[in-house]
């Protein structure tokens, strides 16, 4: 069976740096980072009060309430993002009826089911909580609801990989159409910025403790002491290239490579070099590329003391001083089960406009990325491919490579 070519004909984002493509564009150009600080977090007992500022969006003009009844937060980002990427896409709801389009959503879990905890405990009644509470508490909110309101009748899946959620949704939607099973698939990240979510990174010391917002997440610096929660959601429409055409469909990428790998460690919360260069050239192999086509890396570097240094070693071992690279985690702080989706759509809004957006606060480099070509000020130079990393805890990892076209 030929393999069938995959492109990206629409996106759409919900985040702390624009909740529009053009606002988004402009945020990564001029380097303007979205991080706050928020007292509320202080009070509630963590020791980082710095988040990712996303704001919830208003769905009463956009659904009806049996829709925005079971939706969870991360459903609400999603939904916005989702429906930017089919407009862009120029798919409109009768197309959505008439043909048979998948969902692919990265998302590793949300805090509404500890709404209803305290109820239990204190009424020991369950109809006290209402019926909703299974769609918006469950990891899957994200699929089933927007499966709902898209009227969605392919594949229909919620990956949980942690903080590669979102680039495993993209690759394996990819692999579904390339496989010639799906034409077209909604495929992204969605994650909640409840302050409940955060209590674990916090708990084991991976927040950043620094309080000012502007300059406390520092990928690959020196002085950096721990990523910054974030979130919201990235949708991208992927589709087979053929049907895009057919179609007449806006053809903004090609998505030419996937890579994957577990780091095979017995450090459930550590990185590994060895693990991310095998993900990063697998999915180089897959595209038929080389290091040197590169253009661009969207590293995964959150900030955090060891991950950016594993990180570090392996783009050097793979790369060296080649490609440009940055971190825009240094904007966005770490957007967790979304990250690998946004940075996919900051990464093709790199390609389309051809500009290198700058890993901020980057002060003291660390040794082990003393090597790479890393962006320190806004860059402009055609891109015209560019690789996006991503890893998450349990060892993790995921890369995809596009190409402009």
């Amino acid at each position: 069976m030929n393999r069938r070519r995959v492109v990206i004909t629409g996106m759409g984002i919900w985040s702390c740096i624009g909740q529009d493509l053009k606002a988004v564009t402009e945020s990564l150009r001029l380097g303007r980072s979205g991080i706050v600080f928020d007292q509320s977090r202080i009070d509630y007992g963590l020791q980082s009060g710095l988040v990712g500022e996303v704001p919830r969006p208003d769905l009463k003009p956009l659904l009806p309430r049996k829709f925005r009844a079971t939706m969870s937060e991360d459903a609400e980002y999603a939904y916005m993002a989702a429906r930017q990427a089919f407009e862009h896409a120029g798919i409109t709801d009768e197309y959505l009826n008439e043909n048979e389009v998948g969902i692919i959503f990265g998302n590793d879990g949300n805090a509404h089911m500890m709404d209803y905890y305290p109820i239990m405990e204190e009424e020991h009644n369950s109809l006290m909580i209402g019926p909703n509470c299974i769609f918006q508490g469950e990891t899957s909110s994200v699929t089933m609801n927007l499966s709902t309101i898209f009227h969605i009748r392919g594949i229909n899946l919620c990956i949980g990989a942690a903080c590669s959620s979102g680039s495993h949704a993209i690759g394996m939607a990819s692999l579904l159409i390339s496989q010639g099973l799906q034409s077209m698939v909604l495929a992204g990240g969605s994650c909640t910025i409840d302050k409940r979510v955060t209590v674990g990174a916090d708990a084991m010391d991976a927040l950043s403790q620094n309080m000012n917002p502007q300059s406390a997440s520092r990928p690959f610096d020196r002085d950096r002491d721990g990523m910054i929660s974030s979130g919201g959601a990235a949708a991208l429409v992927l589709e087979e290239y053929e049907h895009a055409k057919a179609r007449g469909a806006n053809i903004l990428a090609e998505l030419a490579g996937y890579g994957f790998s577990s780091n095979g460690i017995e450090d459930i919360s550590m990185s590994s070099a060895e693990g991310e260069y095998l993900a990063m050239k697998r999915a180089l192999d897959d595209a038929g590329l080389k290091p040197e086509d590169i253009d661009y890396v969207n590293a995964h570097a959150t900030s955090t003391i060891q991950g950016d240094i594993e990180e570090a070693k392996a783009l050097t071992r793979l790369f060296g001083s080649k490609p440009w690279i940055s971190s825009t985690k240094s904007m966005t702080g770490h957007e967790n089960w979304m990250a690998g989706a946004s940075e996919t759509v900051y990464s093709i809004l790199m390609m389309q406009y051809n500009f290198v957006a700058p890993n901020i606060n980057l002060e003291n480099v660390i040794d082990e990325a003393k090597d790479l070509q890393i962006a320190r000020e806004t860059i402009y130079t055609p891109i015209n491919t560019v690789l996006s990393n991503s890893s998450g805890m349990g060892g993790t990892n995921s890369a995809l490579v596009f190409l402009k076209i």
